[in-house]
């Protein structure tokens, strides 16, 4: 639909003319100026002052109506629970960061529903103004059930009835979505593949996951389930086991517990976390760097098994684990090297734990949008 177009191009360029939507968009102007008087009555866009210089009188320029709807973005991990809300262009107006209540399904609903309450309050905006809700976590999200299956890492959260449970207590649209995959879109839309068409991203934290861009959009496979990579039966001695084959090879020995479990068995003792392990490593402990260095090559194995099924330009690494990259890329690039043909860029990603968050609030922004748009065409409008 036209106004669809519009409205996209809008979102993209940021204050344009007429004219200058007319050429770029290839639609015609009489065509271009129906859109935008439809897009105005509902409150879409708005008029953003006047073009300045050149020759010749002066067009208004139009924009995006920030305020024409708010979406929050969620992520739901083991450790912690982070939220951020946002207007309709994605410049975040509230956040929030808080030790996740991961006993039970019921306290985390009762703790995502209350940080998204929260949010809408410190940004000033009625909970009614919120238009969508992405909530992001471990696992795949199988919408004809309702089900989220492989959330191996939050008590509860796979039980039948969760999605319908937080649905209710947030009061407003909203959708799951694995966590790793909202990481992959937050790169796409601000990270290290904002211009890569074919890229992999790879999580390594308390689990391990990847999430593939291929074509310039995120790939999810049959059922939800494309980028799974811990289940791959790789760097385990037994993938048999029936630990390994519940939580995946690749994670039992790749994942946090697989860090602390190297590092053990290399005779390093106490409180053991792999921030402990890295930070160790970094103050020249000696045993703790080769800890490290068998955390590479155990990466460097899972990339040299990706890396020729989709032939990526570039892996981006993330996760508490994978950003270790001071201590990490060298060996894993020489290992890497060691094992495979190919060799892809290899980075860490420059958002960090706001991938997610990120990823969250780009998916909200496309589902807030087309919500609003429906409304273009009622006479309803929406409130400014």
């Amino acid at each position: 639909m036209n106004e669809r177009s519009v409205l996209e191009f809008i979102r993209e360029r940021g204050p344009v003319s007429r004219a200058q939507l007319s050429r770029d968009s290839g639609l015609s102007k009489p065509t271009v100026s129906q859109a935008l008087s439809s897009l105005e009555a509902a409150k879409l866009v708005r008029a953003a002052g006047r073009s300045s210089g050149g020759k010749g009188p002066t067009a208004v320029l139009y924009e995006l109506n920030a305020r024409a709807g708010w979406v929050v973005g969620l992520d739901v991990g083991a450790d912690r629970v982070r939220g951020a809300m946002a207007d309709l262009t994605g410049q975040i107006a509230a956040r929030a960061d808080e030790a996740a209540h991961a006993s039970g399904a019921t306290a985390l609903i009762r703790q995502v529903a209350e940080m998204a309450h929260a949010l809408a309050a410190d940004a000033g905006v009625p909970a009614r103004k919120v238009t969508y809700v992405v909530v992001g976590s471990p696992g795949v999200f199988e919408p004809s059930t309702g089900h989220l299956a492989l959330a191996h890492n939050l008590p509860g959260w796979g039980r039948q009835g969760v999605f319908d449970d937080l649905r209710a207590a947030l009061g407003v649209p909203m959708r799951f979505e694995n966590d790793v995959n909202l990481a992959t879109i937050g790169e796409r839309w601000h990270g290290l593949g904002r211009d890569v068409d074919n890229f992999a991203y790879l999580h390594v934290g308390t689990g391990v996951g990847l999430g593939l861009v291929l074509h310039g959009e995120l790939y999810r496979g049959a059922t939800g389930a494309a980028g799974e990579v811990a289940y791959m039966p790789i760097a385990t001695a037994d993938p048999h086991e029936p630990a390994n084959l519940r939580r995946g090879a690749l994670e039992a020995s790749l994942g946090a517990e697989g860090v602390v479990g190297a590092a053990r068995a290399a005779g390093m003792r106490g409180r053991l976390t792999p921030k402990a392990v890295f930070d160790a490593a970094r103050r020249g402990d000696v045993v703790a760097a080769d800890v490290v260095a068998v955390v590479a090559r155990r990466i460097a194995l899972a990339v040299a098994a990706i890396v020729p099924v989709v032939d990526p330009e570039l892996v981006i690494l993330g996760g508490g684990v994978g950003r270790n990259g001071d201590l990490l890329l060298a060996p894993l690039k020489q290992e890497l090297r060691a094992l495979s043909p190919f060799t892809p860029r290899i980075e860490v990603s420059a958002l960090g734990a706001d991938a997610e968050l990120h990823g969250a609030v780009s998916m909200a922004l496309d589902a807030a949008q087309d919500r609003l748009f429906e409304r273009t065409g009622d006479g309803r409008g929406v409130a400014s």
